[in-house]
This record gives C-alpha cells, sequence and structure tokens, in this order.
C-alpha cells in the first residue's frame, strides 16, 4: 500500500466516527450540517473564545476579523486535545449583531472554509447584549468528539 493510500485510510479511520446528516425534508444548509451523530470516542468541550490575541486583547477590524480569530482560538484549544476541524460535532456562535452577521454571512463562510475546510458541525446562532469581553462582537464555543485512543 502507498504511503499516500495510507495516509488517506488514516484520516477516513480517523474521521469515520462523525456522520453529518442533511435529511432532504429541510431545507438545504448553508454553512452548517442539520444533524451530527458520533459513535464511541471521546468528547472535547471547548470553552467560548472571542477574538482576542496572545495577549488577551481583543483584535481590530470589526466582526470578519474577530470572528477568524475566535475560529482560530477555537481550533488551537481544539488542536490541543489532538483534534482538528473535522471533529467537531457542535458550535454555537454568540454574537452582538445578528444584523451584521448575516449581512457578513459570506464572507464569515470563507473564513471557516479556510481554516475549518468544508466540514461543518451542527451550529447555533444567538445574539447576545454582550460578551465577556466587552470589546468582543463574537463568540464560539464548541463540542468535538475524538475517535477513541488505540491501547
Amino acid at each position: 500500500m502507498s504511503a499516500a493510500r495510507e495516509e488517506k485510510t488514516s484520516e477516513e479511520q480517523r474521521t469515520a466516527h462523525l456522520e453529518r446528516l442533511n435529511p432532504a425534508e429541510l431545507a438545504p444548509p448553508r454553512g452548517f450540517t442539520h444533524a451530527v451523530t458520533a459513535e464511541g470516542g471521546r468528547l472535547v468541550f471547548l470553552a467560548g473564545q472571542t477574538g482576542t490575541d496572545g495577549t488577551g486583547k481583543v483584535v481590530e477590524g470589526g466582526l470578519v476579523a474577530q470572528f477568524d480569530r475566535a475560529l482560530t482560538n477555537l481550533l488551537t484549544a481544539l488542536a490541543a486535545t489532538g483534534g482538528g476541524p473535522a471533529d467537531l460535532a457542535r458550535v454555537t456562535v454568540y454574537t452582538t449583531d445578528v444584523a451584521a452577521y448575516r449581512a457578513s454571512a459570506g464572507e464569515l463562510g470563507a473564513v471557516w472554509r479556510r481554516l475549518a475546510g468544508r466540514d461543518y458541525p451542527a451550529m447555533a446562532l444567538i445574539g447576545a447584549v454582550r460578551l465577556w469581553d466587552e470589546e468582543a462582537v463574537v463568540e464560539l464555543d464548541g463540542l468535538a468528539v475524538l475517535p477513541r485512543e488505540k491501547t
């Protein structure tokens, strides 16, 4: 078996624990998956991440820049557990400006695809009066399922 095939097989086995489902009876999803099932694995609960840099300062540039950094932070926390974007089963997005989020959906989708690929978790968007970091306009938290480690 070639090294490339072995690598693909390994990745296929790694992500086989999640199944993404989009029933035909529901409107086609854009930027999310309607249902994600997980079988056997380790749960990773990811704390809310805002668009803060390594010093704790909220990045400048508005919603898209903060979303980019918040997603980067969420994926960094996930990577520390040995997981990656394909392991995300659920992400909740909190924003202080739902209208701006909807208006920026195309740009936000491009950020998601650049950082996390095209595997979308089940997602929800929640409007919030304010977030922990007063300057923050978006926060992401998540749930991932990692394959069980072989013993």
